[in-house]
């Protein structure tokens, strides 16, 4: 079983910065990907940025410029930091991670509770 807690959601003015932290703890194998998603009443969850475990990097193209995902290996933490916030970035923000299991030999996904962002005119 893994855990996840996200945490620096906040509002801001835009234009602002507001930088989003994700740790992960519990029964933790070998992490595949993290990444962080949003979503918005009545929208599907949309990828915002994904990092692999060598380091890789994805970005929607909204947030190419203002957004960097980054990675702490040591403490299982993911970041995410995020500039020049518009207010159409308002949204609950998500983590994930997938992982491996080498004794079942099973992928598996897990999620955070998310963390709300708004992002005031």
């Amino acid at each position: 079983q893994v855990q996840l807690v996200e945490s620096g959601g906040g509002l801001v003015q835009a234009g602002g910065s507001l930088r989003l932290s994700c740790a992960a703890s519990g029964n933790i194998f070998n992490i595949n990907t993290m990444a962080w998603y949003r979503q918005t009443p009545g929208k599907a969850r949309e990828l915002v940025a994904i990092i692999s475990s060598g380091g890789s990097t994805h970005y929607a193209d909204y947030v190419k410029g203002r957004f960097t995902i980054s990675r702490d290996n040591t403490l299982n933490t993911v970041f995410l930091q995020m500039n020049s916030l518009k207010p159409e970035d308002t949204a609950v923000y998500y983590c994930s991670l997938d992982e491996t299991n080498p004794e079942l030999i099973a992928t598996q996904t897990y999620w955070g509770q998310g963390t709300q962002v708004t992002v005031s005119s």
